[in-house]
């Protein structure tokens, strides 16, 4: 599915055109630009609280829930860092969220989860493709939001848990194996598609992810544009089969 996604977004002329108005000419990254992705940031943050929340009360152990507890409260921890530097920038840490409230509404609607594992592995593969792609466009800031950004989007102590106890259930079970791999590749089609919303809808998210680190290469012609959204893609991807190969599932 997500190959389908790719190659229409590479593909066609009228996307490369949305992408190019989307890119307007800037000499460094823009701050309006920066804002709207700390927005982005946030969102994904409060997401992150109430799923981690809810999740704890859904898992079937003890030590799970507890686990869930402690990275729901770290979400919040993190949302606050995101917050302050919102304002230390002169923004409105409720206003840039607010343009996500419903960025993810369509992709929940759309990937209801059947059980816990697939519960476990939304949370790490689908979630995890918003999170690459907020990387990447955090690629060219200025060092202090860079690291913000990366430092509040690692969650490699959530992942671990994840790996580890999907892992755990699926070696040796052929059936949980073979539907967990389906699961994901339903997911990442999915969450890639989130992905290529925000970058027609949302043109500072645009110009952050597609046009390099300076920003300084102004407008893209519609056959960069598709490049440049052609390795974003291929980027994404590629953390996705990444994610999948440390459960031991095909991407």
């Amino acid at each position: 599915m997500y190959a389908t996604i790719l190659s229409d977004a590479v593909g066609r002329r009228g996307y490369a055109r949305r992408m190019t108005a989307a890119t307007a000419s800037r000499t460094s990254a823009d701050q309006t630009d920066v804002l709207t992705l700390l927005g982005l940031v946030g969102h994904l943050e409060l997401v992150a609280f109430t799923r981690l929340a809810a999740d704890s009360a859904l898992a079937p152990t003890t030590d799970q829930r507890l686990r869930l507890m402690r990275f729901s409260a770290g979400a919040v921890d993190r949302l606050d860092q995101i917050f302050a530097r919102i304002t230390d920038l002169g923004g409105y840490p409720d206003v840039e969220l607010e343009q996500f409230a419903r960025a993810l509404d369509d992709f929940d609607a759309r990937t209801p989860p059947g059980s816990w594992w697939e519960r476990m592995l939304k949370a790490y593969v689908g979630y995890g493709v918003a999170d690459d792609f907020c990387k990447a466009a955090a690629a060219g800031l200025d060092p202090q939001t860079r690291d913000l950004v990366m430092d509040v989007l690692d969650g490699g102590s959530h992942a671990d848990l994840t790996v580890a106890t999907l892992a755990a259930a699926a070696a040796g079970d052929d059936v949980l194996t073979s539907r967990l791999a389906l699961w994901g590749r339903r997911l990442v089609g999915e969450a890639l598609g989130v992905v290529q919303t925000l970058l027609v809808t949302q043109p500072g998210l645009a110009r952050l992810a597609l046009e390099g680190p300076d920003g300084t290469t102004g407008p893209l012609e519609p056959a960069a544009a598709a490049e440049a959204t052609a390795r974003l893609f291929g980027r994404l991807t590629a953390e996705h089969t990444r994610r999948m190969g440390r459960l031991g599932l095909t991407a």
